[in-house]
């Protein structure tokens, strides 16, 4: 089976070739014979009806500083294309959210991964919410009386945007610290979006363990380790990958949530896990696949192509 396949990301020039997920499902789908076209979100519009993008057919390797060519640019439909992948990273604005609204008009014809309605309405610190006896205490909320309630009660807590990524704007609060009200005039001055605050996990010291599932089933993890003096996990502020094993809580976890992500055409997902608790659910952009594969030595990339060539077929 050969496809026609548009993946829609960030900028190729600048990913790094040995870490980037994106790059990885490209260089797979391109040794399965499929046909790659790439281009950047400003790029995608609508246009009489039709749902375009100006964009290149690409060609990816594994070289760095010479990890794609180019063909001439062109505009294309993409209703002509099989699959369309929806890769580029939040921040999970306006810009992402009408991109999703652009790419649902494709339906059924052209599978897009994730399928862009229920990215839309998945987002990664929300949809945990439906799953409350997996989580840690966790309130969302912008008044800052609320928030400062939600300290009391649980002492040492994580505050951080509730549409941030990459471990962005990330700060923790233990007992004694004094900064509750300036953080909340620096993040209410810069949006009028809520924040989400949970309680402080100490587990987090052993690592944030990110899980990978295909259709609604997991396939691996990782567990990413905070670097000394950090509380973040994620690998673009320092964590350190190492292998990981599916615990029976985890596999507990990930039967709770396979199934509305398989129902809801969330075919490739990657979620967090600390400890026992779930803290999100990533379906915009997920990343840790390539790190997976280099410790299980197993072509996981190949179960994603898998999963969507059952689809297409």
């Amino acid at each position: 089976m050969s496809l026609n396949v548009a993946i829609q990301m960030d900028p190729i020039a600048g990913i790094d070739i040995a870490a980037d997920t994106t790059f990885r499902l490209a260089e797979e789908a391109q040794a399965r014979g499929h046909r790659l076209f790439y281009y950047t979100p400003d790029r995608i519009y609508w246009d009489n009806g039709r749902v375009m993008a100006r964009g290149w057919p690409l060609e990816v390797r594994r070289v760095v500083g010479d990890h794609f060519t180019l063909g001439a640019e062109e505009d294309v439909d993409l209703g002509g294309y099989d699959v369309v992948w929806l890769r580029q990273d939040p921040p999970f604005d306006m810009g992402y959210i009408t991109t999703t609204h652009l790419l649902e008009h494709l339906s059924p014809g052209t599978l897009v991964v994730n399928d862009p309605f229920w990215v839309r309405n998945f987002p990664e610190k929300l949809l945990v919410l439906r799953f409350p006896e997996l989580i840690p205490p966790t309130l969302i909320a912008r008044d800052l009386g609320t928030l400062r309630r939600f300290k009391d009660a649980h002492g040492d807590i994580i505050l951080k945007p509730l549409y941030g990524n990459g471990g962005a704007g990330v700060f923790r609060l233990d007992p004694n610290d004094r900064n509750l009200s300036s953080l909340h005039e620096l993040f209410t001055t810069m949006s009028r979006e809520p924040l989400i605050a949970q309680k402080f996990l100490p587990a987090v010291s052993e690592g944030d363990k990110r899980i990978i599932l295909v259709d609604g089933e997991p396939v691996g993890a990782i567990n990413r380790v905070p670097a000394r003096g950090e509380t973040r996990s994620n690998m673009h502020v320092g964590g350190r990958p190492e292998r990981a094993a599916l615990s029976a809580r985890d596999l507990e976890i990930c039967a709770a949530i396979g199934p509305t992500l398989r129902d809801n055409g969330q075919l490739f997902v990657g979620i967090d896990v600390i400890g026992d608790y779930l803290t999100e659910i990533n379906v915009t952009s997920p990343t840790g696949l390539q790190e997976l594969e280099r410790f299980d030595e197993v072509n996981l990339t190949a179960r994603v192509w898998e999963a969507i060539e059952a689809r297409r077929g």
